[in-house]
Formats: C-alpha cells, sequence, structure tokens
C-alpha cells in the first residue's frame, strides 16, 4: 500500500489564515461546504468553488486563506 492510499494517522483541526503556515497535508476534509482556498508548498493559492460538505479534497496544502475561504470545520488529514 503506497503513502497516498494508507489512512490518515494525525489530522488537525484548520484555522484559515493568510499567513500562517501548517505543516504540508496530504488531503483536507471539508465540515461545511463553500470555497476553499488552498496554498499549495510552491506558494500558490488554488480556489476551489463549490467544495460539498462531508468531502475530501485529495491536495497538498500548507495553508487554507482565510479571504475568500466560506468552507468550514476543516480538517488537516496527515
Amino acid at each position: 500500500m503506497s503513502y497516498k492510499t494508507q489512512p490518515s494517522t494525525h489530522y488537525v483541526a484548520i484555522t484559515p489564515h493568510d499567513s500562517t503556515n501548517y505543516d504540508k497535508a496530504r488531503a483536507v476534509f471539508v465540515g461545511v461546504g463553500g470555497i476553499v482556498v488552498a496554498v499549495r508548498p510552491d506558494g500558490t493559492a488554488v480556489t476551489f468553488t463549490g467544495a460539498v460538505a462531508g468531502s475530501i479534497l485529495p491536495i497538498e496544502t500548507i495553508r487554507i486563506n482565510t479571504t475568500t475561504t466560506t468552507a468550514t470545520n476543516m480538517v488537516a488529514l496527515y
């Protein structure tokens, strides 16, 4: 089983912020749907419009920006 398909062993609630990074997560759980502005490890911000409540975005991210993000109750999965 590869690293990407194994279950997450560590997860933390995400507090969106426009400049404070967290350790690189390999996925984001979206508790309440909306817009998610995720920042890639290279610093590029990408907007996910219409993220559905209860979904998992299988993306590597170092931050969720607070500006424009409307989704809430997100959890970083490692």
